[in-house]
């Protein structure tokens, strides 16, 4: 394919990636059933069927096995949950009076119709891809065999799967594993916010369309509305922005002060670092939490030297309770950070160092003009995951506070993330269908501001800038 015959957009998409511009494959779709032959029509309703006759035996049996076990399960299930999928059940259960006994008759579970109904539709999607593929192998072996006199054998397929195409092959593994572990489960998450799958209706629910977004946004109180969702998100970013800055600017400034040449036991004092990364979180926080208590050692000790006459409200006070959790993550995450940054001014080139000081450059100037830009550049992706688990960090807040304090009639207490109230929404309240939309909510938060964030920084827009 030229680049005369190539359309406007990839064009720039050929100009944009310059040497790594891969060209689209010509054996599409499109061009299978416009320029094939019988045989590769055919294995657009027979899967495989080009390949076997062009004996391509492993692939094309392969194919024709898939699409028998697709039609196989959807007949035994399938279509059964498909077809129940609309309702999500309408069987109550019950007793049931047969040849003068009574019978216990099996309710519905519509969470167990929808799970398999979910995964049904993906199922046929991905059937619709096995479709394309046979198509589309069925035109590539028909096209190879009249312009080599004969389609490539297995082992030929094998030996372009381990060169040309080893990351297909490296690939399949992990992307089938997000499929199933990620897309599956999310599209079943998001499926649940527009149900009526309560502590009210734990066996047979139905679709309640955006009724569950309707109570999140609305002023109309109860156990979530717009004014304590506001309230969450508002702390959970707050949370996120000092969790993630906090220990990065920490943790740089402990890691240069280890890596100075003037500093002796380089060594011991990663060593010590290293060693509260390995005491687990579980045990350190949940410790933690006791010794703040009203009667935890903290305060008794406090009062015992006399500095204090009553408890300090480490978790009893809305504003205590955030600035002691913060505090406390500086103690689990600075480690993280001087770890990654001491690798990274260990690779930054020692002459540039040497030049500005010949420039006649200060320690600050060197630091603002060198040492950072360059850990900002490295570390962006990396401060970009932290955010984000940041947000979802679980651990810290309901281990150490879990959530409190919270007001009278609140779902959420004053230190509960979006993560910890869903949590307490779906196992202590079994409200999953709000908890559903909270976690809807929280993806679009971290898709968002991910997003935005890596596309205006300069590991985006200048890759080459530091190589």
């Amino acid at each position: 394919m030229t680049a005369t015959t190539l359309s406007l957009g990839k064009l720039k998409r050929r100009r944009k990636q310059g040497a790594d511009y891969v060209p689209p494959s010509p054996y599409t779709v499109k061009a299978a059933l416009t320029h094939g032959d019988v045989l590769t029509k055919l294995s657009a309703v027979v899967f495989g069927l080009g390949n076997i006759v062009r004996k391509q035996y492993v692939k094309g049996i392969a194919m024709l096995a898939l699409e028998v076990a697709f039609f196989v399960f959807m007949a035994t299930n399938g279509v059964g949950y498909l077809s129940k999928l609309p309702s999500l059940g309408e069987n109550k259960g019950g007793k049931k009076l047969v040849d003068g006994f009574w019978q216990y008759v099996e309710p519905d579970r519509s969470v167990v119709i929808l799970l398999y109904g979910v995964a049904s539709l993906v199922i046929c999607v991905a059937f619709v891809g096995l479709w394309v593929m046979s198509v589309r192998s069925a035109y590539k072996s028909q096209v190879l065999l009249e312009e080599n006199g004969k389609a490539p054998s297995f082992m030929d397929d094998v030996h372009e799967l381990l060169d040309a195409k080893a990351h297909v092959l490296l690939m399949f593994l992990p992307t089938l594993g997000i499929a199933v572990f990620t897309v599956l489960p999310l599209i079943f998450m998001i499926s649940m916010a527009f149900t009526s799958y309560d502590h009210k209706h734990l066996v047979l629910f139905h679709w309640v369309g955006f009724e569950n977004f309707a109570k999140v946004f609305s002023n109309s109180g109860g156990t979530v509305n717009a004014a304590l969702f506001g309230r969450v998100l508002v702390w959970t970013l707050v949370w996120a922005f000092f969790a993630t800055f906090l220990n990065f600017f920490f943790g740089m400034f402990v890691a240069m002060i280890i890596n100075r040449k003037t500093t002796h036991f380089k060594g011991f004092w990663r060593a010590c670092f290293s060693m509260s990364i390995a005491v687990p979180q579980f045990v350190s926080l949940l410790v933690m939490h006791t010794m703040l208590q009203p009667q935890g050692a903290v305060n008794r000790m406090l009062q015992t030297w006399g500095w204090i006459d009553g408890p300090l409200p480490f978790f009893t006070n809305a504003t205590w309770a955030r600035v002691t959790v913060i505090i406390i993550n500086l103690w689990v995450g600075i480690p993280y950070t001087i770890m990654q940054i001491t690798g990274i001014l260990q690779n930054i080139p020692a002459d540039q160092y040497e030049a500005a000081k010949i420039d006649g450059a200060n320690w600050w100037q060197i630091f603002t003009k060198i040492t950072m830009p360059y850990i900002i550049f490295v570390l962006t992706p990396y401060l970009i995951t932290t955010f984000t688990g940041n947000v979802n960090n679980f651990n810290v807040i309901y281990l150490l506070s879990s959530g409190d304090p919270t007001p009278l009639g609140d779902s959420a207490g004053s230190t509960d993330l979006l993560i910890t109230w869903l949590y307490k929404l779906t196992v202590d309240k079994q409200d999953y269908n709000l908890g559903a939309v909270i976690g809807i909510m929280t993806f679009i938060v971290l898709a968002v501001v991910s997003l935005i964030t890596y596309r205006n920084s300069g590991s985006y827009k200048n890759e080459e800038a530091f190589r």
